[in-house]
Parts: C-alpha cells; structure tokens; sequence
C-alpha cells in the first residue's frame, strides 16, 4: 500500500474513533490517548493529522456539515420550481435522520460545546447561517414566481432551519418517541402549505413511508 492510502486509512480510522468516544462519553472526559488506543494508532501519527483534540472535532463537524450543505445548494439550484425544491427539504431532513442513527449524541455534544467555545460555536454557525441564506433565496423565487405568497423570507427560512434543527435535538434526546422522518416530512408540508400562494395547492397522497405532498401551482 503506498503511502498517501496508509495515511488517509489513520486519518479516517482516528476520525471514526473519535466520533465514537465522543458519543458515548463527550468531548471532555475523551483524550488522544483514548482515540489513539480505539484506533489502533500512535499519538504520533493523531499528531501528524491533527493538531489537537479540538483540531479533530472540528474535522468531525465539518464532515457533517459539509454533506447537508452540498445538498442545500443543489435544493438552491434554479432548475426546478422553488415550491418544489423546498419540499424536496423533507427528504434532505429524512436522509439526515436516517445516515445519523446511532450518532445523534454526537450532535448533541456539537452544540454543547459550541455553547462554551468561540471558534468552535463560529464554525458551527456559519453552515446554517449559509443554510438559511439559501432558504431565503429559495423562498424569494418563489414569491417572484407566484407560488409562494409574499412574506419576510429571511424569517421564513429561520423558521425553516429552526424547526429542522429542533427535530434533530429531539430526535437525539428522545430516539423512540416519534418516527421522526415522518415527522420532518408533516412539517415541512404543514409549513409549505402555509407558504404556497391561493394559486397553489398541495397534492397530498399516502405513501409507504408516511405521507408525500408535491406543491402544483395551477
């Protein structure tokens, strides 16, 4: 194996280590020398791809982000009616829940310490703060294009974010209440149809996986 793969295999098996001494005992009672030990590494080697502990947190966090990022700016894209891009948010939020199973504390521990750190709570922030300027955009095409109605869309799309980000909280703290990619399914069709403008309506029909609303502008 040359070198460059060998490298990124430690990279990849210290930043799975991590995650999971994170997730089952937090960031504060987790050192190196434990992820070190789980990933069947040296310090030197965690060392030669992160500069601290916080270093790999970071890199933990940006992984995550980085995904549901990408997805946003293709919903963002103009290639599709803005009405329908926004509800293509409900499966961006089911994909979430369901790549997420088994890691929703780890989320929990994000935020936690993004509480207590400025860069940290700086590179949390920023992602939704881009999240919510590509929501915002996308609500204002459609209030351009008539199938939303007229609204304060930087609002609307914190709404958005709000809600997407409560459900996550709530599915980490409470995993077996709810089925909860149907519930981020309900919500973004009961927030859409308060959005669509009385030249829309939504086409709601019973699915395997819960329910399916498709926004037609008629």
């Amino acid at each position: 194996m040359s070198t460059q793969p060998r490298s990124e295999e430690t990279k990849t098996r210290l930043m799975e280590a991590a995650l999971a001494c994170f997730a089952e005992r937090g960031y504060d009672a987790t050192g190196v020398a434990e992820i070190c030990q789980r990933a069947g590494v040296s310090k030197g080697a965690f060392y030669y791809h992160f500069v601290s502990k916080q270093a790999l947190f970071l890199a933990l966090l940006d992984q995550w982000l980085a995904t549901l990022e990408h997805e946003m700016t293709r919903l963002a894209a103009p290639s599709a009616p803005a009405a329908e891009s926004l509800q293509a948010l409900a499966g961006l939020l089911q994909r979430v829940f369901r790549d997420a199973s088994g890691h929703l504390m780890i989320y929990l521990e994000f935020w936690r310490q993004a509480a207590r750190d400025e860069s940290l709570w700086q590179a949390t922030i920023a992602p939704f703060q881009r999240y919510r300027a590509l929501l915002a955009q996308l609500i204002e095409q459609g209030i351009a294009d008539g199938s939303l109605r007229p609204c304060d869309a930087q609002e609307a799309a914190r709404t958005l974010v709000s809600m997407a980000v409560g459900m996550i909280l709530q599915s980490a703290l409470d995993s077996s209440g709810s089925d909860w990619e149907r519930s981020a399914q309900l919500g973004v069709d009961l927030f859409l149809t308060g959005l669509l403008s009385p030249a829309a309506t939504v086409q709601v029909a019973t699915t395997e996986t819960g329910l399916d609303a498709t926004p037609r502008v008629e």
